[in-house]
């Protein structure tokens, strides 16, 4: 999905939901929690109730890594089962040296067949250029973080401002809205407000709602653009919502309700 079509879909459904896709055995169902089979069990059931109500999935790959090569089979299978109607965003905040990137850059775009990519940019941006190769992908850049400890490094002060707009500045006059997006945390409704008149036209993805207690409405209010320009993820909060055999029904019912709370503020 190119960006051109991502704008068709949030437009067509009127909402710009991303629903994050970090499963972790220990919270699954009672019923489903003995097998790590089971993560692709839950998978395809979270993903059958979601898909009408969502325009996008992003996995984080941490949670399928650290189950070792079965892990990383689920990962695979998890984003084919995913129909190209959505946005696939594999959330590995990855960046190396170019060769090492090439194969991050393969690893996510040619075999997992993602849309899209996080990646970490402070090592600069030729670390960045394997992914941004891909013309027809999005490389999605750490910009303001939702976690305390942004204030560590991002916010640092340079001569031309915070760390995080430099990162951003540059980033975005090399590569245009068509292939990058850049990572804004629902919890920096200020800043997100700030960044939108740095960059008018990318788009952002923002994690921090729900479970991280950042707001739906100040972040539609202060980070929307003529295209939306917003993929606003969730993932405790929707795929956790239910705890017993009907988890799909209730994480389908949590995701109807912020889309239908989306619709109204867009």
């Amino acid at each position: 999905m190119n960006h051109s079509e991502l704008v068709s879909k949030i437009n067509t459904q009127k909402n710009c939901l991303c629903v994050g896709l970090d499963t972790d055995i220990e919270k699954l169902p009672l019923h489903l929690r003995s097998e790590i089979e089971n993560i692709i069990v839950f998978n395809k059931q979270i993903i059958d109730a979601t898909l009408p109500h969502c325009v996008a999935y992003k996995i984080n790959t941490a949670f399928y890594e650290s189950l070792g090569w079965r892990g990383w089979q689920i990962l695979e299978e998890t984003f084919k089962y995913i129909p190209n109607t959505h946005l696939k965003i594999a959330d590995a905040k990855r960046a190396d040296i170019g060769n090492t990137s090439q194969q991050y850059a393969k690893a996510f775009f040619d075999v997992m067949q993602a849309d899209a990519v996080t990646v970490s940019p402070y090592m600069g941006l030729d670390c960045l250029e394997p992914f941004f190769a891909y013309k027809n992908k999005f490389t999605i850049v750490l910009g303001l973080t939702s976690n305390e400890g942004s204030n560590d490094f991002e916010n640092l002060n340079t001569d031309n401002g915070k760390l995080y707009e430099e990162v951003i500045q540059k980033t975005a006059a090399k590569y245009g809205a068509e292939q990058a997006m850049f990572v804004v945390g629902a919890t920096k409704a200020i800043q997100m407000k700030e960044i939108r008149q740095l960059i008018p036209n990318h788009f952002l993805l923002v994690p921090g709602v729900g479970a991280q207690g950042g707001s739906l409405a100040e972040t539609i209010a202060n980070g929307r653009n003529a295209d939306t320009g917003l993929l606003i993820n969730a993932s405790r909060s929707i795929i956790y919502a239910g705890s017993g055999e009907d988890f799909a029904i209730k994480a389908a019912e949590e995701a109807e309700n912020v889309a239908a709370e989306m619709k109204l503020l867009l």
